[in-house]
């Protein structure tokens, strides 16, 4: 490991987030957020929020501030949203990837950030497939420039917990007695993580996570929920069910995966399986999505599912984000 790289012991993210005032400097996990906080970028991204059809939000929040995009691991709805938020505020923005990168030819990634300070890029916008990047770039940054979490390994990705948080709350009203059920590959999935912290903050208190064993998580992971390995059992009574892919990519042993055929046969979300939600149950998906596989095709296109809604609220929440820790660079 290049000695400018993150090791694996992991700064306080909470800690690094908020000026002594208590504004957003950086976010970088949902976990250590506090209600209100929470509360406030959601009502900042409803007010982003405009009819289908009708022209998109804008603002001159962003004007003057410049937006790096740094996505070191694949994206298509997290990269396009960020880009599309950005500029839609007013900033200039600028998207790398690791195929257009010097970190690919061995600069070390402070060295990057380093290069970016001096362009005068204000805010960062980082994806990266390293457990702990972005909250050691945020512990070495300027005081005048953000971080913003875009997607860190298996642990953390806040923004899309976000946008689950505002599709939830549209459909449901409030968290109140909600029943939400994770499916799929928990072991993995950062989206958990993230979703089901910011949850719990709103006051959820019942959490399914539904997988294959191999694919549970620890039991300390998540302290709060409840590990099941029976989809049926998982759904009874749910309001609100999520499907998440096989990360094969964050696998090192797949031993004991099952094969497409068996996953779907025992752990796929359909129609049928939708019954034993209740009646009003809402489902989604965080993309990329594999029809056939976590969801019956004709359930993602039903009356039922937000998926295409969460990436409609991915736009807004970013916008949100962006705006906020645009307000807390001009107190600095």
């Amino acid at each position: 490991m290049n000695a400018a790289e993150p090791d694996q012991t992991f700064e306080d993210e909470a800690s690094l987030q908020l000026n002594d005032d208590g504004s957003l400097r950086h976010l970088l996990t949902l976990k250590g957020l506090d209600h209100s906080t929470l509360v406030d970028l959601l009502d900042e991204a409803e007010s982003y929020l405009r009819p289908e059809g009708a022209l998109p939000a804008r603002s001159g929040a962003l004007a003057g501030r410049t937006v790096a995009n740094l996505f070191f691991e694949p994206s298509t709805r997290t990269r396009a949203s960020f880009d599309l938020a950005g500029k839609r505020l007013g900033a200039d923005v600028l998207n790398l990837d690791v195929n257009t990168s010097s970190r690919k030819k061995g600069e070390s990634i402070l060295d990057t950030i380093y290069t970016l300070e001096a362009m005068r890029c204000d805010i960062m916008v980082v994806r990266d497939a390293s457990a702990g990047v972005p909250a050691y770039i945020a512990k070495h940054v300027k005081d005048h420039v953000s971080i913003l979490n875009a997607g860190e390994s298996d642990v953390s990705h806040p923004t899309q917990g976000l946008l689950d948080l505002l599709t939830i709350r549209r459909h449901k009203g409030n968290f109140d007695n909600l029943t939400v059920a994770f499916v799929g590959d928990i072991r993995h999935s950062r989206v958990v993580r993230s979703t089901a912290w910011g949850l719990r903050t709103l006051g959820v208190d019942s959490f399914r996570l539904i997988s294959p064993p191999a694919m549970a998580p620890d039991a300390d992971d998540m302290p709060f929920a409840t590990i099941v390995d029976n989809l049926e059992e998982g759904l009874a009574g749910a309001d609100v069910i999520m499907a998440l892919r096989i990360q094969r990519e964050r696998i090192g042993n797949l031993d004991g995966i099952p094969s497409i055929d068996e996953y779907f046969a025992n752990f796929g979300i359909s129609h049928d399986r939708m019954k034993l939600a209740k009646p009003d149950a809402i489902v989604m998906h965080p993309g990329p999505m594999n029809r056939g596989i976590e969801i019956e095709g004709a359930l993602a296109d039903s009356a039922q599912s937000v998926i295409t809604e969460q990436v409609a609220n991915g736009v807004a929440v970013r916008m949100a984000v962006l705006a906020r820790v645009a307000q807390s660079l001009g107190r600095r």
